[in-house]
């Protein structure tokens, strides 16, 4: 209670967290918010201005493009919070085995860990696409397989320092099982730091989303997503460079609002950070 008090008392959490769950809503409601299908091309209607009818213009088909702007929002959205849930729970497991067992499975899991670190992530993102082909479910595997080792080296640092504390040594001594060592008396001292890492990499996960779209490497035409409207726009910068605007700013702000919540969240979380 006492922490939803403090959420609350933050009026950055509260209005950055009204703005996403609106953009989120408006995702999910796609077929009800939208005035158009996303994928209804009329070539007579192309680069429309803006109007009643078309609030944000039409693109190159003569599409909707604030229709494809909400749906897609489904798409990025859903796309990035899979990545960093399949990131979370990986690196989560793993860093909580690592620190709290030690011996040969610290060393098994950490050495992994250091051999995935020491590759560049993008690259690595691109040669897991290149063996695998072009689909959304290889992008989300790919980001996956780079970004687990950064969440399992945090957890297990985190783990190392609360595995000696009385509680835990206590909870030993009485016979608790190590799961439930690990589940009630650990994971919810280190949820906070995973919460913050989580909300704050979230904008990278859209990014790297959108960026791999861009590319021609992720989410496919004629599906709505960000990235991949971008690249559409781009075709069109220098005759109709209000195509490139919307999208634009829907990656900027949604990176922008996620990046402003884990701030505020840490805040939140660790007062002391704010000195």
């Amino acid at each position: 209670m006492r922490l939803g008090r403090r959420l609350l008392k933050s009026k950055t959490i509260v209005g950055i967290g009204l703005f996403l769950i609106l953009i989120t809503a408006m995702g999910i409601f796609a077929p009800w918010v939208s005035p158009h299908d996303p994928l209804e091309t009329n070539i007579s209607l192309k680069f429309q201005g803006f109007s009643a009818t078309y609030p944000m213009g039409t693109d190159h088909l003569g599409r909707c493009v604030l229709s494809r702007l909400i749906y897609g929002v489904r798409t990025t959205l859903y796309l990035s919070a899979l990545t960093m849930i399949g990131t979370i729970l990986i690196g989560t497991v793993l860093g909580l085995l690592s620190g709290y067992f030690k011996g040969v499975v610290d060393e098994i899991i950490m050495r992994t860990v250091d051999i995935m670190l020491s590759f560049p992530s993008q690259i690595m993102i691109f040669a897991v696409i290149a063996l695998l082909g072009v689909d959304v479910k290889n992008v989300i595997m790919a980001t996956v397989l780079v970004k687990w080792a950064w969440y399992a080296r945090m957890v297990r640092t985190k783990v190392l320092q609360f595995r000696e504390r009385n509680f835990v040594l206590y909870a030993k001594c009485v016979g608790s099982r190590t799961s439930y060592i690990l589940i009630r008396h650990i994971l919810p001292n280190i949820a906070p730091e995973i919460a913050v890492l989580a909300t704050l990499d979230m904008g990278w996960s859209i990014i790297n989303i959108s960026t791999l779209s861009f590319l021609g490497m992720g989410v496919q035409a004629p599906t709505p997503e960000w990235g991949a409207m971008l690249s559409e726009a781009k075709n069109v910068m220098t005759s109709n460079p209000l195509q490139i605007l919307a999208p634009s700013l829907a990656v900027v702000s949604v990176v922008s609002a996620f990046n402003a919540f884990g701030d505020a969240l840490r805040d939140v979380l660790d007062p002391k950070e704010v000195f």
